[in-house]
C-alpha cells in the first residue's frame, strides 16, 4: 500500500505494530508452555496479559483515527518469532531452552520499545496529548518493565546453565574411597 502522506505514515506503522503484537501474544503463549522456569513462565503468563491489552490499546487507536483496526505485515516480528522457535526446538536441555525464551523476550521487548517509541513521536506531532498517546505511553510502559523483567533474570538463567555443565566437585568422602582403594588396590 503506498504511503503518499504523514497520515498514512502513522496508520502503516500502526498497522505494523498491531501485527507485531498479534505474532507476539502466539509466540509468548507457546513459549510459556515451553518454560520450566517458575519464574520466567509466571512473567510470560503476566506479558500475555498485558500483550493482550496492548492489541486492545490498539484498537482503540485506529478507532480514533476513525480506521478498522488491520494488520501489515511486520516481517521483523516475524522473523523474531521464527528465531525463538528454531531456538527453542534446538535446546538440549530444559534450562537451555529458558535461557532461549528469556533472551528472545529481550529481543522483543526492545524491537516493541522502538516501534512504541516511533510512534509515540509522530502522534505527539500530529496530535498533541491525546487519548491515542496515553494509550501508547501505557504501552510503552509496559513493554520497557517487560524488558527489565528479562534482563534482571537473564544472568540467573545463564547461571544456572553453566552450573549445569559443571560436573559435581568431588566430595571428601570421595576423596577418602578413591585413595583407600588405590592403597589397598582396589
Amino acid at each position: 500500500m503506498p504511503i503518499t502522506n504523514v497520515q498514512e505514515l502513522l496508520v502503516h506503522e500502526l498497522a505494523e505494530i498491531y501485527d507485531a503484537e498479534h505474532r507476539f501474544l502466539d509466540g509468548q503463549v507457546k513459549m510459556v508452555h515451553r518454560a520450566t522456569d517458575h519464574e520466567l513462565q509466571r512473567a510470560i503468563e503476566n506479558h500475555i496479559t498485558q500483550t493482550r491489552q496492548h492489541i486492545g490499546n490498539l484498537e482503540q487507536f485506529f478507532r480514533e483515527l476513525g480506521q478498522e483496526p488491520r494488520r501489515e505485515t511486520n516481517e521483523v516480528a516475524r522473523g523474531l518469532v521464527s528465531e525463538a522457535e528454531q531456538g527453542i526446538e534446538e535446546a538440549q536441555s530444559d534450562i537451555l531452552r529458558d535461557c532461549l525464551i528469556d533472551a528472545a523476550v529481550i529481543k522483543v521487548e526492545h524491537f516493541e520499545i522502538g516501534g512504541y517509541r516511533a510512534l509515540i513521536t509522530g502522534v505527539r506531532l500530529m496530535m498533541g496529548q491525546s487519548v491515542a498517546l496515553d494509550l501508547l505511553e501505557a504501552n510503552l510502559g509496559q513493554e520497557e518493565e517487560a524488558a527489565r523483567i528479562a534482563e534482571q533474570s537473564a544472568e540467573g538463567l545463564l547461571q544456572k546453565a553453566m552450573r549445569a555443565e559443571v560436573p559435581e566437585q568431588e566430595g571428601m568422602v570421595d576423596k577418602i574411597n578413591r585413595l583407600r582403594g588405590r592403597l589397598t588396590g582396589q
